[in-house]
């Protein structure tokens, strides 16, 4: 059972690492886009409707996919001044219920966002401005996208905390 465990939360973590690489080059990508449009739009009194709505697309990218990444790093934050002083039990029990708690806001994510992404596909959503960029659904397809990504690396991180707690005796000081 342990290394059934262990398997899961190995697979978890690799396909949310590789998912947050990709997600660099997304960073990348925008930061290119955003510096060209600069550029153009100073330098040469150039602008596209279709790039600035690209920005802000990989920006959506970039967080939505990125968000799972983070918290598997552990650079989500936490109040660590009081966390700090706890003993092992409290901290035990703040990190459950702090997973706990993301993955429960990340699933009503999930639920409440299929239906804004249906109905956007549904009639097949594009830009409302002259020159945007069509198919607006596949960018609000990222949102439970995302979240169910956060969902999938919380829950990894629920085995992995109670692995890590189970160690004998971990949970006896008080």
């Amino acid at each position: 059972m342990q290394n059934t465990i262990t398997r899961a939360v190995v697979g978890i973590e690799a396909s949310i690492d590789h998912i947050g690489k990709l997600t660099a080059w997304v960073a990348l990508a925008m930061i290119s886009l955003v510096a060209v449009n600069v550029l153009l739009r100073y330098a040469f009194s150039l602008g596209s409707v279709w790039a600035q709505e690209l920005e802000w697309h990989l920006l959506a990218a970039l967080i939505l996919l990125g968000m799972s990444h983070a918290l598997l790093r552990g650079d989500n934050v936490r109040v660590d001044l009081f966390y700090a002083r706890y003993s092992t039990r409290a901290k035990y029990v703040v990190d459950v219920v702090s997973v706990l708690l993301i993955m429960v806001v990340a699933l009503l994510f999930v639920v409440l966002s299929l239906g804004y992404v249906g109905q956007a596909y549904a009639i097949n959503e594009q830009s409302p401005d002259p020159g945007g960029i069509p198919f607006r659904w596949l960018v609000k397809g990222l949102i439970p996208l995302g979240y169910s990504l956060l969902v999938l690396q919380s829950a990894g991180q629920l085995m992995r905390i109670v692995q890590t707690y189970r160690a004998p005796g971990e949970l006896d000081d008080v």
